[in-house]
């Protein structure tokens, strides 16, 4: 049998069994092998030329039964393993021919790396990599078929400080052992569970809202997961997360997935760009080319060590809350000001994303399979500070630039109109001390006076914050 039998992905389940049925029948001929090397050639010609096709012109409508169906095709090689050792001989001089006959761009292959793209799908199936043309014809067809036939975009979602938050049993602080012993019964946090990795055991705090959020988010968009993590870490995390399978089928792509060591890149998911959307903590993670696609999330962190890892005090520091604890040692956990869990305004900001992609109207002149989801994300995100304008004042030393700092563009980003002085139309000064003349001013002409921390959690949030809660005091360090 030819590479490319032992290994089609078939895009169309309903065609299984009807190729499994020619696979048997290939083996029945390989037999009965004519005495002479020219009978056999051009009996492998023709069956090369039909695998081909079973290759190619499937159409995928489920990735998810990728993985099931190569099982039950290993299943069905090994059945082959008895032949006798001459016939095994015969049968291998065979394969190396129609190998030659196949065409490149239709092989799909076992080997680790593709020659042509250096893509790799090891979490589809272990081994597997694809050619340049079968991965651009399943990314087409993977998308389109979302897209017309059930009205979802690509989601494709962070682990660590997205979803949830991981620690070490060994770095956990004194005030932390509690949830080694206690139930939820005795301390009302839900999703807490320790973890047997290959590497260590585990503590693994679940974002709230998780599961709900991830049923609903499934009904409009594919879920896939997207670590840097290990493949096994990735594995157990995905468990916690959807443990019947039903959500990510399989979709769970770790570092060793990546085609770069210290970055994610769209360039090994079965989806074009222009239908995914991304959710994790950072960008700067990701290959500049993908950062478009990606909502920025503010890092959850649950344990102690997490906080310290970045630098913090508090769980809730990113928030512009005071603590001075994280909230596993105050037996507490996330919600944003409004008393609601974080993920419930990311939920609504997805439905968002999916209502104007295939809004017709928004959208009007533009087929479905022609729209891009990321100038959807900037028509959303500059409505945020729309009509706001801004005034910044000891936020960055005076020999930089004001348009070049980050919080300049971030603000722009947003939808408001920055300046370097102050008018009538200014509605807010941003600034590190409350004590500075433009501050003053501000105060004095009745506009809003907040700190940065403001710019930032309204950005998470995609939603303007009530200024009361960002002030601006004297104490503030100058960024």
């Amino acid at each position: 049998m030819t590479v490319a039998t032992v290994s089609p992905i078939l895009h169309n389940i309903d065609d299984l069994d009807g190729f499994l049925t020619k696979n048997r029948r290939l083996d029945s001929d390989h037999s009965e092998i004519a005495s002479t090397e020219k009978t056999k050639r051009r009996k492998i010609t023709d069956t090369s030329n039909q695998e081909t096709v079973a290759t190619v012109s499937p159409i995928l409508h489920n990735i998810d039964n990728l993985v099931g169906f190569l099982t039950k095709k290993r299943r069905l090689d090994s059945d082959h393993s008895e032949i006798a050792s001459i016939e095994k001989t015969k049968r291998r001089k065979i394969t190396d021919t129609s190998n030659q006959e196949i065409s490149k761009e239709a092989r799909l292959a076992y080997y680790k790396k593709s020659s042509s793209s250096g893509v790799r799908y090891g979490y589809l199936h272990k081994g597997l990599g694809l050619s340049d043309g079968v991965i651009d014809q399943l990314r087409n067809q993977n998308t389109n078929n979302l897209l017309l036939n059930h009205k979802k975009l690509h989601l494709v979602l962070d682990l660590d400080h997205t979803l949830l938050n991981t620690t070490s049993l060994d770095k956990m602080s004194q005030d932390e052992e509690y949830l080694k012993t206690q139930t939820q019964s005795d301390h009302s946090l839900q999703h807490v569970h320790i973890v047997d990795t290959p590497n260590m055991k585990v503590m693994t705090k679940l974002r709230p809202y998780i599961r709900t959020f991830l049923m609903e988010a499934s009904q409009m968009f594919e879920l896939s997961i997207y670590t840097m993590g290990t493949q096994d870490y990735a594995l157990e995390m995905a468990k916690l997360l959807d443990p019947a399978n039903q959500i990510f089928g399989g979709r769970v792509i770790s570092r060793s997935d990546s085609t770069d060591e210290d970055r994610k890149a769209l360039d090994n998911m079965l989806a074009r760009e222009s239908a995914v959307v991304i959710l994790d903590d950072t960008k700067d993670v990701w290959q500049n080319n993908n950062q478009d696609n990606v909502i920025v999330m503010p890092r959850y962190h649950f344990f102690k060590s997490s906080c310290q890892q970045y630098g913090i005090s508090s769980s809730c520091q990113q928030y512009g809350i005071s603590n001075s604890k994280p909230y596993s040692e105050l037996k507490t956990d996330e919600c944003d000001r409004y008393g609601g869990a974080y993920l419930a305004s990311v939920l609504q900001l997805l439905r968002h994303v999916h209502t104007i992609f295939f809004n017709e109207v928004e959208l009007k002149g533009w087929d479905l399979i022609d729209r891009d989801v990321r100038p959807v994300l900037k028509i959303l995100q500059k409505e945020v500070l729309k009509g706001c304008k801004l005034v910044f004042s000891h936020i960055w030393p005076s020999n930089v630039k004001a348009d070049t700092h980050p919080l300049w563009k971030l603000a722009e980003q947003l939808g408001a109109t920055c300046s370097t002085q102050v008018d009538p139309s200014v509605t807010h000064v941003v600034a590190a001390d409350a004590r500075t003349q433009k501050s003053c001013w501000a105060v004095k002409k009745g506009k809003f006076l907040v700190n940065p921390q403001w710019i930032d959690t309204t950005l998470f949030m995609w939603q303007r914050q009530p200024e009361y809660n960002f002030p601006c005091q004297t104490n503030i360090k100058q960024i």
